[in-house]
């Protein structure tokens, strides 16, 4: 199929949308400093996803903002350095002010046009709507790990996205998801059939940042470095 011939788009938020690298870089290295840890930026988030990824596992029902504070003690222990309740508290409530990527409002703006627009995240609903503001648009449903129980890469998040789309009048297969994990998204989208498209935000850079690796291989549909070529492939000439 061609991407001018679905109907609907879902969306990962932090990381394909909101530049969630450079907020909970930010917070890790203030704390690294405070603390005299060497350890760089990279170094940082790689055992922040790690960390994340065992918390989503072994607390599902945990609301995000306990999952940051819980993830940033784990890192702490990594590094043999304690986290304070502070510490913690200061990533937990961080979410609001992690930049959007440049190109995420104009990009999602011009899809609105001619898509239905859906959010499936691993946030709950409090942080969401803290992001909102930054990227400028209305999506047309938001399905939150809060509302589903879970987090991704359970499939119980994509399945709950099926059904919602269903909800919207979505036919079945006229649904693409559109990430930048491979690891949360496009290795449990693909296992229940639906195409993807990866953002490819990290580009060149070495290493996963703060996504863990995939845990099998995984080939999405498509590719594009940024949401504002993605957008572009999306608009036929007569769109503009």
């Amino acid at each position: 199929m061609k991407l001018t011939e679905f109907d609907a788009l879902s969306f990962d938020c932090y990381g394909t949308l909101i530049d969630w690298e450079a907020g909970i870089g930010a917070v890790l290295e203030l704390w690294a400093r405070e603390h005299g840890i060497g350890a760089g930026t990279e170094e940082l988030l790689e055992l922040y996803a790690k960390a994340e990824a065992e918390q989503e596992q072994t607390t599902p029902t945990s609301l995000y903002p306990t999952i940051l504070g819980a993830a940033m003690r784990r890192v702490g222990e990594a590094l043999g350095v304690e986290v304070s309740d502070a510490e913690g508290e200061r990533l937990a409530t961080s979410v609001g002010d992690w930049p959007a990527f440049p190109d995420s409002h104009a990009a999602l703006a011009a899809l609105s046009a001619r898509y239905k627009l859906i959010i499936l995240s691993n946030v709950d609903r409090r942080s969401f709507a803290g992001s909102t503001t930054r990227l400028g648009v209305r999506f047309d449903a938001v399905v939150t790990a809060e509302d589903v129980g879970s987090y991704k890469p359970s499939t119980r998040n994509f399945e709950a996205l099926i059904e919602t789309a269903r909800r919207l009048g979505i036919a079945d297969g006229r649904l693409i998801h559109v990430a930048q994990s491979l690891f949360h998204d496009h290795v449990p989208a693909r296992s229940l059939g639906l195409p993807t498209v990866w953002i490819d935000r990290r580009g060149e850079v070495d290493g996963w940042g703060a996504t863990p690796p995939p845990n099998v291989a995984v080939t999405p549909d498509w590719t594009f470095p940024s949401m504002a070529a993605f957008a572009a492939a999306c608009l036929t000439p007569e769109d503009g």
